[in-house]
């Protein structure tokens, strides 16, 4: 399997990639810390970040490969996070603005009493 065959998820604390064409899942990666997980494929890296962690996961295998607590900087959720790798800055500022979307749905969802 390619990285071009793959879906990548983050849900409540987890990064699942699924299959473009069925949508089985063909890993998920639970290891993370609970949250809200953002994700952004970085060539041959899947960047995930979740309540002040940043982890560098094998996108083929969801493997950690390395992480950062990022001490100091809290535990909120990151606006965005961006690669610019081969990106057009229109490309840069629509994944912003999904990643501010999605943090504004989120957090909408889960105060309605």
């Amino acid at each position: 399997m390619t990285i071009d065959q793959l879906i990548f998820v983050g849900l409540n604390g987890y990064a699942l990639a699924l299959d473009r064409d069925s949508g089985a899942i063909v890993w998920s990666n639970d290891e993370m810390k609970s949250g809200y997980v953002t994700l952004i494929l970085d060539g041959d890296r899947l960047i995930a970040s979740t309540n002040g962690y940043i982890y560098c996961l094998d996108p083929l295998t969801g493997q950690i490969r390395w992480h950062n607590p990022l001490k100091g900087y809290g535990a909120g959720v990151p606006t965005a996070l961006v690669s610019a790798r081969g990106q057009t800055s229109q490309t840069v500022i629509e994944q912003a603005a999904a990643a501010a979307a999605a943090y504004m749905a989120a957090g909408a969802q889960t105060h309605v009493t």
